[in-house]
């Protein structure tokens, strides 16, 4: 379906989910399945944000077969659930959708079968992925709030991940601008998007490797080692693994604060990660993965909730949904959630993962008697395992 008005409801309130991570593939996860089901009949969202990687764009299943069906059903999957609820939901894209062989412009007519799927059809839309989105007030015509959703693209060719084109910049700013000539204001506006930003980083603390909370970063982070700052950090609540970002850093951030209209920054992307930390003003949180077809946090899977009052839209609510909460520690497929918990978490991590096993089995296969054929075999099929995991993983 097209445009679909979304207005704050008559007590002032709008309630957003986020979801992010599915990577489906078309045979439905059941966990998955699980969790999404359940926030939806706890939460009762007024509007469901799919901030990246549904598709499993890598995933083996994909390979053969009718494959334009596969992927068809693996966003029936996902998204039947919210449909059938009559909940409005929005798609951005990742950087693994559109390695399943489809662009974000094809996919996107997969999602228009769905009656409350909002793919909006004016000049609000930049490409499909890439778009404003206004909540309208429940007093007035007026909009109370904007979304921006913005595809950060895929895969860079040298590596990483790409830089988000200087087109997209400006396609915000002349939204912003367009929005301020009609309403005679700037509308306070939030951002969802898969890959984070550069400036994330200024949410962290660098540390010494040995601290108890240090997290290896990796790329133009080599070498170094963070920690979320205090302030962010409660409980449960810190960084799990690094910021993936681009090498490149396009200036989005610094165009998002150029007029104040821009509240809140929300990704997916890092999985496991849970925070939300405020830097120049501008709140910038994760949403942690909710597929259990892929690597993530255990049980601590789920969906980032956003409560908005339209009297003090900037002073809003958020939380996240686990699994775990909703369900405990019980899953429906123990096995593959050990799995996908265990695996690393990006080729950089699977390389010293690799490694580490490598000389594991080194000094294992060392200390027997067999012969020294049978230690080169042994070191070579460990390393083509990892290899092939990283590469299918990662593709």
């Amino acid at each position: 379906m097209g445009n679909i008005r979304l207005q704050f409801r008559p007590d002032g309130k709008f309630k957003i989910l986020q979801l992010t991570d599915v990577h489906g593939i078309c045979k439905k996860t059941p966990d998955t399945t699980r969790l999404i089901e359940g926030i939806l009949d706890k939460e009762k969202p007024d509007l469901v944000v799919i901030t990246g990687d549904q598709i499993k764009g890598y995933g083996l299943s994909y390979l053969h077969g009718d494959k334009r069906k596969k992927v068809e059903q693996a966003i029936d999957n996902y998204t039947e659930p919210i449909d059938r609820r009559g909940i409005p939901f929005a798609v951005t894209f990742g950087n693994h959708d559109p390695q399943v062989g489809y662009s974000a412009e094809e996919q996107i007519k997969m999602y228009e079968a769905f009656d409350h799927c909002i793919v909006p059809e004016d000049d609000s839309r930049l490409e499909a992925g890439t778009f404003s989105l206004p909540i309208y007030s429940s007093r007035s015509d007026e909009p109370a709030v904007n979304l921006y959703l913005i595809d950060t693209g895929t895969n860079a060719k040298e590596g990483g991940y790409e830089a988000l084109p200087t087109e997209k910049i400006e396609w915000y700013r002349g939204i912003r601008e367009k929005l301020r000539e009609k309403w005679g204001r700037y509308i306070p506006s939030m951002v969802f998007q898969h890959i984070p930003v550069h400036e994330i980083y200024n949410l962290f603390d660098e540390v010494d490797k040995k601290h108890p909370d240090a997290v290896k970063a990796y790329r133009i982070h080599k070498g170094q080692f963070f920690k979320l700052k205090d302030e962010f950090a409660h409980g449960d609540v810190k960084l799990y693994e690094p910021a993936s970002i681009p090498d490149v850093n396009t200036g989005e951030f610094e165009a998002m604060t150029e007029k104040g209209d821009v509240f809140a920054m929300y990704f997916g992307h890092d999985h496991q990660n849970n925070f939300v930390g405020t830097y120049q003003g501008i709140d910038m949180g994760f949403g942690p993965s909710c597929g259990f077809n892929e690597y993530g946090n255990g049980v601590e899977r789920g969906c980032r909730i956003i409560e908005l009052d339209e009297k003090d839209i900037r002073h809003y609510n958020t939380y996240v949904v686990t699994y775990r909460q909703l369900f405990g520690e019980k899953v429906i497929k123990p096995f593959q959630k050990s799995f996908y918990d265990k695996i690393p978490t990006s080729i950089d991590a699977g390389v010293i993962a690799g490694t580490k096993l490598l000389a594991c089995l080194a000094v294992i296969i060392g200390s027997s008697f067999l012969p020294i054929s049978w230690y080169f075999k042994l070191l070579i099929d460990a390393a083509a395992l990892v290899a092939a995991v990283i590469v299918i993983k990662r593709l």
